[in-house]
């Protein structure tokens, strides 16, 4: 049997992605360009034969999923919210550090909020629903890019900090799967256009 590949796709634009201010848990919609996004997904996704489905809760998340043609097999699962970023919800790196100016999410974490541990032990959760999930065939988990970056890390032994070297734009086909038995990744931040 091949290797059970995890296929990771960010939602589309939000008002709040565009402006860079850090979304966690405020439920904000996708933007029209955000859903035209979500849309080109479809003729990609439907070809492909997933043994599961998996949504952060938020409508965003939700939204992509619905409009990339998945949402009738999707389960909602709570760990694949976007990171919880405390006081730090609603505003940009920018004016972090402008009061805190060597802060980074990925060693300091969100003050009343989620540090790397805390999302690392979600993405372990999340890793190991994917891999046990019965059936056949790969895994597609719809959510944000903070969590899905974490997820990246942690899926490739560097933890949840090892999010930092990557970068995911808006509705983008990451894939992440193994080479000779080792994890690895397959494709990553392709937009739909680059895809097979």
């Amino acid at each position: 049997m091949a290797e059970r590949q995890l296929w990771l796709l960010r939602h589309g634009a939000t008002e709040w992605a565009i402006n860079g201010r850090h979304t966690g848990n405020t439920d904000i919609p996708l933007l029209p360009e955000g859903e035209l996004e979500a849309k080109a997904l479809e003729p990609i996704l439907s070809k492909q034969s997933f043994a599961a489905v998996f949504t952060s809760p938020l409508q965003r998340a939700r939204r992509t999923c619905e409009l990339a043609g998945l949402a009738k097999r999707a389960e909602v699962l709570d760990e694949l919210k976007e990171w919880n970023y405390g006081d730090y919800e609603g505003i940009t790196s920018q004016e972090i550090h402008q009061t805190n100016p060597n802060w980074s999410i990925w060693s300091d974490g969100c003050p009343n909020g989620e540090d790397a541990k805390t999302v690392q032990n979600r993405c372990e959760s999340v890793i190991n629903r994917a891999i046990t999930a019965p059936g056949q065939g790969d895994i597609a988990l719809f959510a944000h890019g903070h969590i899905l970056r974490a997820l990246s890390g942690t899926w490739l032994g560097l933890g949840a900090e090892g999010g930092k070297l990557l970068i995911i734009g808006t509705a983008c086909i990451n894939i992440l799967g193994f080479e000779h038995g080792l994890r690895a990744i397959s494709r990553w931040n392709a937009p739909t256009e680059w895809m097979f």
